[in-house]
């Protein structure tokens, strides 16, 4: 349900911007009020999961909460107050500093020691193990700090969303529509199941990421016209079917053997 939740209050952001209705702004704001409670500064993250035992997890941070951080700038943006903001710049520069492995990718999941903020693990929930490049996580971590830069102009998150950009399209199983498996290492490749989420979510960090690099602008939209043109052409439902969704082959969680190759909302 707070996946649900999300979305609705991202489409809320739309609305605002294009209606200026006021009391889709009262949801906006209430939800940013919210989000900001699961804010620890000793950890400088936002909590992502309250269930699991300690054993499993204390304090986890999800590279999918990358995308929560463009709630907590519009907040400020709408609000003039700065602790939205400040916020999400901490979640960011958390992340940047413990999501990434040295090649640009990033684990799904880090946990955290509560007291002080220390490291304890590095995993992948929804991935294949631990190491391998999960690919929705990859999306998230593209957009989210291509969204980041939007809104800071910090050179830091620009390099960040080039260097796993980069990483991710010198995959050599990477198939021809550039629509990624659920996970890159699964070793069921071409047969494993696909992304669509995945590859909507990289396509629309391209295109914005296009506007702020001009050496790879060309490259960037070349790749998101091919992922949006295949999208279209081959991952939509016929009208009338799959109860309104607008992408089909997608995957949740693969190791949970739920939503495998169905649509999802996000």
């Amino acid at each position: 349900a707070d996946v649900v939740d999300r979305r609705r209050t991202v489409c809320r952001l739309i609305f605002i911007g294009l209606t200026g209705e006021q009391s889709y702004r009262d949801v906006v704001l209430q939800a940013a009020r919210t989000l900001a409670t699961r804010y620890d500064e000793r950890v400088g993250c936002i909590r992502s999961w309250s269930w699991g035992t300690p054993d499993r997890w204390k304090y986890a941070v999800i590279i999918d909460n990358m995308m929560n951080q463009e709630l907590l700038f519009e907040a400020s943006r709408l609000t003039g107050d700065e602790h939205y903001r400040n916020i999400a710049i901490s979640h960011a520069n958390t992340t940047m500093k413990n999501h990434f492995r040295a090649d640009g990718s990033c684990y799904h999941v880090v946990d955290y020691e509560p007291d002080d903020g220390s490291v304890i693990k590095r995993i992948t929930h929804q991935g294949l193990f631990d190491e391998s490049v999960w690919s929705r996580g990859q999306g998230w971590a593209i957009y989210g700090y291509t969204m980041c830069y939007r809104y800071t102009h910090d050179p830091a998150y620009l390099d960040q969303a080039r260097k796993t950009v980069d990483f991710w399209f010198s995959q050599e199983q990477m198939p021809d529509d550039l629509i990624p498996y659920w996970d890159m290492r699964d070793p069921a490749i071409p047969s494993a199941p696909r992304d669509a989420s995945a590859a909507a979510i990289i396509a629309s960090a391209l295109y914005e990421l296009a506007s702020y690099d001009e050496e790879k602008a060309e490259l960037y939209r070349k790749y998101a016209d091919k992922i949006a043109h295949n999208l279209e052409s081959s991952y939509q439902p016929m009208p009338g079917t799959a109860q309104g969704f607008l992408l089909l082959h997608s995957t949740g969680n693969y190791p949970a053997r739920d939503e495998i190759d169905v649509p999802i909302n996000y």
